[in-house]
Formats: C-alpha cells, sequence, structure tokens
C-alpha cells in the first residue's frame, strides 16, 4: 500500500490587522458608556457594570499581541462592535470560499498540481457562512476540479480531522490526490462587547494537498507515519445558535457567539492531550525528543507550554513548539496548520514532526509525519 505525503500546504490572510491596543480602546469606551448609562443600576445592584480590558490582560492570559480579519471597521468602532460586510446572497461569493480558494492556490503551487490532478476536496472549518450548497463544491468549481467534494468539521480539530479524512481516503483509494482547505472566517462568531472574549479570535485560511507518494514531485514532501483522533463530549467551550433559531421568541443577541469555561478547558483538556501524545509516541515507538517540532494547536500559549513542559521535561527551546498566535491570535482549528506551513522548510530527510490539534468537542486530532 502507497505510502501518504503531505506535499504542498497554503496559507491566505486576510488584509487588515488588529492589535490589542485597538482592540481594547474600542471595547472600553463602549465599557465605559455602558457603564455611565446604567449607573444608578449598577449601584442599586442590579446590573452587573462591565469590566475594563488591557493589552497586558490580553497576552498575559493567551499570549495573542494581535489578529487578522477580513473586515476591521466595525470591530473597532465602539458604536458596532462587530464585522460590517455584505450579507451573502444567491450569486455572491461567501468570505469562506474566496478565502479558501487563495489558500488552496498557493498551496496546489506549492505541490507542483494543477485542477487536473486532484479528484477530491474536502473543506474542514469550525465556522459556516452557509449551510448548503457546500463550501467545498463552491471551492471546488472556483478551481475547476472535478470529482467530488465535501464540508465537514469538528469544531477546534476540523483542520488535523480533515487532513486525516484525505488520508484516509486515499490509503482507501477512492480518491488519487487531495485539496484539503481550511477556511476560518471566525470574527463574525466572537462577542466584542465580552471583556473574557472579546480577543480570542481571528480570520485565516489554511490549505493542503495529499497524495501517494510516488506521485509527488515538491521538494516539500512529508510522509505521514501515524494518525490518532480522539473525542470526549464537554460543552465548556460552545456555540448554542441553531438554523431553528427564527421559531423562538426573545433570542439573546450574542446567542451566535462562542462562549467558554476557560478554567474547566485548561484543567480537564490538558492532560487528555498530554496522554494523548504520549500514546501515539509510544504506539509508534518514539519519545517526545525524537521530534524535530511539534506543531501545535495555537489557543494559548500557557497551554502549548505546559503541555510541551510535560511531553520533554522541559520548556521548548528554538523553534521545537514554534508560536503563531501571538501574530494570528486562536484561529479556530487552523493554528497547527499555520505553524507547520511556516516552520516546515529546515526539515531534512528522516525528520520527525507532528502536527496536533485540541480544543472543542472536547476534539484531538495529530498526523504524526517525517520528511522524505
Amino acid at each position: 500500500m502507497s505510502d501518504i505525503v503531505i506535499s504542498g500546504s497554503g496559507l491566505f490572510i486576510p488584509p487588515f490587522t488588529i492589535t490589542n491596543d485597538e482592540l481594547v480602546e474600542a471595547y472600553n469606551t463602549y465599557a465605559n458608556r455602558f457603564n455611565e448609562e446604567h449607573a444608578d443600576a449598577i449601584a442599586s445592584g442590579e446590573t452587573e457594570a462591565l469590566p475594563l480590558s488591557s493589552s497586558e490582560f490580553i497576552e498575559k492570559a493567551s499570549g495573542i499581541k494581535a489578529r487578522y480579519a477580513m473586515y476591521k471597521d466595525g470591530i473597532v468602532n465602539p458604536d458596532i462592535m462587530h464585522p460590517v460586510f455584505p450579507m451573502t446572497q444567491e450569486g455572491a461569493t461567501p468570505e469562506m470560499v474566496t478565502m479558501g480558494v487563495a489558500a488552496a492556490r498557493e498551496a496546489m503551487e506549492q505541490a507542483g498540481k494543477t485542477a487536473d490532478d486532484i479528484d477530491m476536496v474536502i473543506v474542514s472549518s469550525t465556522f459556516r457562512q452557509r449551510d448548503y450548497p457546500g463550501m467545498s463544491v463552491e471551492i471546488q468549481r472556483e478551481l475547476g476540479i472535478k470529482g467530488f467534494a465535501y464540508d465537514m468539521g469538528i469544531a477546534c480539530s476540523s483542520a488535523t480531522f480533515g487532513l486525516i479524512n484525505a488520508y484516509t481516503a486515499l490509503k482507501a483509494g477512492t480518491a488519487k490526490c487531495v485539496l484539503f482547505v481550511n477556511p476560518e472566517f471566525t470574527t463574525p462568531g466572537l462577542d466584542f462587547k465580552d471583556r473574557d472574549s472579546h480577543f480570542i479570535f481571528g480570520d485565516v485560511a489554511t490549505a493542503a494537498i495529499l497524495e501517494p507518494a510516488e506521485t509527488a514531485t515538491s521538494e516539500h514532501t512529508f510522509r505521514i507515519l501515524s494518525t490518532k483522533q480522539f473525542t470526549q463530549y464537554s460543552d465548556n467551550i460552545r456555540c448554542d445558535a441553531s438554523y431553528a433559531d427564527y421559531c423562538f421568541e426573545n433570542v439573546p443577541a450574542n446567542r451566535y457567539a462562542f462562549k467558554q469555561q476557560g478554567r474547566k478547558v485548561f484543567k480537564e483538556l490538558l492532560p487528555l492531550v498530554t496522554n494523548f501524545i504520549e500514546n501515539l509516541l509510544t504506539e509508534n515507538q518514539l519519545e517526545a525528543s525524537s521530534l524535530k517540532r511539534m506543531w501545535l494547536h495555537q489557543a494559548n500559549v500557557n497551554m502549548n507550554l505546559f503541555a510541551v513542559k510535560k511531553l520533554l521535561g522541559r520548556l521548548p527551546e528554538g523553534n521545537e513548539a514554534p508560536v503563531v498566535l501571538d501574530e494570528f491570535a486562536n484561529t479556530a482549528s487552523s493554528g497547527s496548520v499555520i505553524a507547520f506551513h511556516r516552520y516546515k522548510d529546515d526539515f531534512k530527510a528522516g525528520d520527525k514532526g507532528l502536527i496536533c490539534s485540541f480544543g472543542a468537542g472536547y476534539s484531538i486530532g495529530s498526523l504524526l509525519v517525517e520528511k522524505l
């Protein structure tokens, strides 16, 4: 049976950067106005005052310094506090398709593949702008790819699960070359009026080409040695929005927004992650020190440092576990693939690395890879 490889990767970076200072200025202006307008109710205990934010608080809590966004003006306007963009209509191209196509083109170029070489497209993402028709089928059309396409997702591990689905399709012989696309248009899913979460997400798209080793011609080729997946139900990270919301009265205005119980996530998820990675390495007769690099999920720098220290017995050095969330923020499921895309070119033949995501679900996904 053929070895399956990742032969190219792509990254689309949105046009706008939003710094912590810009977010904090907008949020604090909004919070101060709210507190002034509701001063009497706050004094009587009927309403809670909104706490203020700070760049120092954000960076200490998460490691995030900035994020990219498809739309900026509404987010940093204290009178609006959300992205402002045209509603998707029939005949118009959704942002997720535009983003995904751009990332896909780079992955195809890096892998040396044309549309004629590809017969399967997987779009895997946390967020969706439209339930149907599938974003994947629209991306397939935009790129001129024949064959078939489908959408999937499992929140924070959507990217790794998508890559693994591509791998298993190639192993099963149901595809000859797969384009994996991972557009994360996250900023509309944030409540920018919430001090504890207004800084978390950024927009991005990643992509990759997977194919049998014998058809790969790229110098950026990584053989997939092993894959592993895990899920365990938790609603500590959730979104309650539903296509059925129009059926109900008094639907909360922020029902669409991401919510999490951060302390519970940290306490419950990290042991699952470190045990998961240790088991994966044991199954492949490897030690953590055997890995040149761990391209980990990018949600919180403190979580990553904790996990790597547990695995290696020390803090990471150099680019052993590169951080990209300081620049990109939490990009839902994309972080580990961004890290792989940015920090893979120095690998030599035989060097091994681990792409690993973890988060909402709970879900954990990983691919153990080796440079050819």
